[in-house]
């Protein structure tokens, strides 16, 4: 009986630790080149897809200043399905180049993952 109990225990942790969400991106950087602050802001889509199989859930995604806004997908992304995260620079008073990562949390296992944008 304890050898059965056990055997279960350890079928559920299996089946656990193998059933998650994962993001993967099309890619994780851009450069927006050089453009004139006059411009305005600028905005890229970085996509991405769930190729775990638990729904995933973006929990948190943050830039490190102001000038620089993710919008992101609230609802939980199922298994296959893709989502996005638009990041938006506003350049002014911004002369000169800029690198600025943003970085999302997420219900999938691992580290935080990081995006980067930069530009002139």
């Amino acid at each position: 009986m304890k050898q059965l109990i056990l055997g279960l225990i350890l079928i559920f942790s299996i089946t656990v630790s193998v059933a998650q969400p994962q993001i993967v991106f099309d890619n994780k950087n851009h450069d927006f080149g050089t453009f004139e602050e006059e411009t305005g802001p600028v905005t890229h889509d970085f996509r991405f897809v769930n190729s775990g199989n638990e729904p995933l859930v973006l929990q948190n995604v943050r830039s490190t200043c102001g000038c620089t806004v993710p919008k992101y997908t609230r609802e939980p992304i199922a298994p296959g399905d893709s989502g996005s995260i638009k990041v938006t620079y506003n350049p002014k008073g911004r002369p000169g180049k800029f690198s600025k990562p943003i970085y999302i949390t997420t219900n999938a296992s691992g580290d935080r993952e990081t995006l980067h944008i930069k530009g002139v």
